[in-house]
């Protein structure tokens, strides 16, 4: 399955647009973080545990997505993307998505 941000592929054409993909999904910060998080906000500095758990996410998010356009018999995902939106305070959705195409 080839992936990509772009619209086009050096060598490949696209024969049949299969329609839009995504996946996603909603994580939560737990208090253990929110106290490391508290210190690093002081003193600054990267917040590592966050910065694990949205890679986790969009790792997610991302097979997600893959699984959706394996589903309808892709070839490849063009103008993939990711967005991140607060659900609720305290939670963040990250989304993936881009169309599934057939190749030649």
């Amino acid at each position: 399955m080839i992936i990509t941000t772009t619209d086009a592929m050096p060598g490949k054409k696209v024969t049949e647009i299969l329609g839009v993909v995504k996946g996603n999904t909603v994580r939560a910060k737990n208090i253990g973080r929110d106290i490391a998080a508290g210190l690093k906000n002081i003193v600054g500095g990267e917040i590592k545990s966050y910065t694990h758990l949205l890679t986790q996410a969009r790792e997610e998010a991302y097979n997600r997505m893959v699984n959706a356009a394996i589903e309808l018999g892709a070839d490849a995902v063009v103008n993939m993307r990711f967005m991140t939106s607060m659900v609720m305070a305290g939670s963040a959705e990250i989304l993936a998505y881009g169309t599934a195409v057939k190749l030649k």
